[in-house]
């Protein structure tokens, strides 16, 4: 990592990725079920995922979705890091 805003950003996307459950997705997100997770990160990293387009959130929600591309994204930074992103979800 060049720097320890990308560490942050890369460890956040991973960490709502392990700690989310599929929900089905609000009718304004016009999407099949989405991950989701309760927001415990830092706001400004989460806002970066948000502008990137790897969550949608709501300012007024205590939890935010991870989108298609947000979660394309958390498999291949756990696959790059030695995890196996099906092992550990399916182990709950």
């Amino acid at each position: 990592m060049a720097n320890t805003d990308d560490a942050a950003r890369d460890l956040t996307l991973m960490l709502i990725y392990l700690t989310s459950w599929t929900e089905e997705a609000p009718k304004w997100l016009n999407e099949p079920p989405l991950r989701r997770c309760w927001k415990g990160f830092r706001f400004e990293i989460l806002d970066q995922l948000e502008n990137q387009g790897m969550v949608e959130q709501s300012r007024r929600a205590e939890s935010l979705y991870l989108t298609r591309a947000g979660e394309q994204e958390a498999r291949k930074l756990l696959a790059q890091h030695g995890f196996a992103p099906d092992a550990a979800k399916s182990s709950r």
